[in-house]
Formats: C-alpha cells, sequence, structure tokens
C-alpha cells in the first residue's frame, strides 16, 4: 500500500490486518521511495509481491493544488503512472487506484447524484490531477491489459483527519475555543454541499473492491446523500462545551467552489455489495472528541512572548 502513514491509509491498514491480510506499507514519511522514484518502486514491488496493490499516496491538499500546481500534477500523475507500471513489471494481480469526486467539478443538479458515466470537468489543479490519474489507470486497463480498478471517493471524515480538510479544521477551531474562551469561528464557504462518508466505511469499500470489484471498472465510494456544509458546521457548533457562533473569513474562501456535488454509489452496492454503516452525527462527535486529544491543553497560563 502506497501512503500507508496518511490518514486513510491508517485505518486501511488496520483494517486489512483486522481481515487477516498481510499488509506491506509505504510510505515517504516512513521513509519509503516516493512515488516519483520509479526505479526504487519498481524495486519494492518486486520484493514484496503482493497480490493487490491499493494506491493511496498523492498529493491531497486542494488550496496548495492552487499555489503549487506543477508538484501536485507530477506527483498525483506521474506518481500513478509509477505505480502502475512497477505492478506491471511484478505481476501483480490488481491494482486499486484511488482517486477523488472532484474529478467530475461542476455538475448539473438535474445530473446529480452523479455516477460514474458522468464527464470529468475538473475546476482545481487537484481535481485535473486525479482526473488525469484516473486516465492513466483506465489506459493501463485497456492499452496493457492490466487489472486496475478505479475508486472515486467522495468527501470522507473521522478522527485523525488533517485540519486542512473543512470538518476537521471546524472542529479544531471549537475546540481551541473551548480552552481559550472566545466565541467566534472562522469559517469559509459553508454554501456547498457535500456527499460525507466515515473513513471506516470508506475502507471497508476498497477492500472490497478489491476482492470483488470489475477489472477496469471506476467506482463512487460515497454515501449518496447531500448535505450542506453549514448543516455540518451548525451540528459541530452544537456539540461544543459553550456557545460559539460561525464567522465568515475571506481568508478560509477557496478561488472556486463547486456548489454541490453528490454521487451515485449504485456500481460500488451492486459488485461489492457494500453499505455504509456510521452515522454522520457519530462521526462528527468521533471528529470533536478526537480534536480534544489533540488541541494542546492548557497546563499553564502562557505568559506574553511565549
Amino acid at each position: 500500500m502506497t501512503g500507508s502513514a496518511g490518514f486513510v491509509g491508517r485505518y486501511l491498514v488496520a483494517h486489512l490486518c483486522a481481515s487477516g491480510d498481510k499488509v506491506v506499507e509505504t510510505d515517504r514519511s516512513h521513509g519509503g521511495p516516493d512515488v516519483l522514484d520509479a526505479a526504487a518502486l519498481t524495486a519494492l514491488v518486486a520484493d514484496a509481491a503482493p497480490e493487490v496493490v491499493f494506491h493511496l499516496a498523492g498529493q491531497a491538499d486542494v488550496g496548495r493544488s492552487w499555489t503549487d500546481p506543477v508538484e501536485t500534477l507530477r506527483v498525483n500523475v506521474e506518481g500513478t503512472f509509477n505505480v502502475l507500471a512497477a505492478a506491471r513489471e511484478a505481476g501483480v494481480e490488481r491494482v486499486v487506484t484511488v482517486t477523488s469526486a472532484d474529478v467530475y467539478g461542476v455538475v448539473d443538479p438535474g445530473d446529480l447524484p452523479v455516477n460514474e458515466s458522468a464527464p470529468l470537468r475538473p475546476v482545481s489543479p487537484y481535481a485535473a490531477s486525479k482526473a488525469a490519474a484516473d486516465v492513466v489507470a483506465e489506459q493501463a486497463h485497456r492499452g496493457f491489459g492490466q487489472d486496475v480498478v478505479r475508486a472515486r471517493s467522495f468527501n470522507h471524515l473521522g478522527p485523525g483527519q488533517s485540519d486542512r480538510f473543512v470538518c476537521p479544521a471546524i472542529a479544531s477551531r471549537i475546540v481551541a475555543n473551548e480552552l481559550s474562551g472566545d466565541d467566534e469561528v472562522p469559517v469559509g464557504d459553508l454554501t456547498p454541499l457535500r456527499d460525507f462518508t466515515d473513513v471506516r466505511d470508506v475502507v471497508r469499500a476498497y477492500r472490497m473492491l478489491a476482492l470483488d470489484g470489475r477489472a477496469g471498472a471506476a467506482y463512487n465510494v460515497c454515501s449518496g446523500m447531500a448535505v450542506p456544509i453549514s448543516e455540518v458546521a451548525e451540528h459541530l457548533v452544537a456539540l461544543a462545551t459553550r456557545p460559539m457562533r460561525l464567522v465568515p473569513d475571506s481568508d478560509l474562501f477557496r478561488p472556486v467552489e463547486v456548489p454541490e456535488l453528490c454521487g451515485d454509489p449504485t456500481a460500488l452496492r451492486t459488485d461489492t455489495g457494500w453499505e455504509p454503516a456510521a452515522d454522520l452525527s457519530d462521526t462528527l462527535a468521533d471528529v470533536m472528541d478526537d480534536w480534544r486529544t489533540r488541541v494542546p491543553q492548557p497546563d499553564r497560563v502562557p505568559l506574553d512572548g511565549d
């Protein structure tokens, strides 16, 4: 598994091990080869000789993609090509590549929930990189006859997620306010609607796709229900230990925003039998509890200049 030390990677490793699978992990942050180092990656996969490769590594920060689009494109597109090539060289039976629902871009409300046949219309550089990676994976199947399954994941969340993403970002600010006594929670655009799935349900879907997905197919990994981010934010504020209010901060708004994105998980459910198990309200409570363990506690009153 590439990207094994990331947010989703850690959950997938745990789920695979709990299912009785033997997992060989690699992550650049833990000394593994960079996905742009094709030779080192090829050697690693050949030595591991896995049945399945899960490719999760990549540049996942949408905001950062606007300031560093070239790195985003290289890591997500060239990196995916290198993983697929290494798997072909080693005779790997199946590769599960993980992209993003952002590949669909702005979808007409009449076409929601979007299914896998929808055109790819990426808006951000990150979305463009994931769309290109998706095409690279499809070409590997069509051109090289490689067994590749493409997972197009919609918004997922859970304990341990970085505050670069909307739900944990809001939760982290709420928890910080619980400690500081502030009552304003800065937020970006809360008008978009998103399809949220608990990360623990997401990793179950990935393993089920490795077992029962159709070679060459793309699958939406999603709940099938769009929720306004404003509703999620209000739910998080309601979990605070003291009254707070959401305050728009222009610095947190993205250059371009997709107003609504909701996926159709019919293909995933039909081919694998997957169903989401977690309730969003329980997941949000878990996210808040997680941030209460992560935000530094006030052991002492800081002095000026600390």
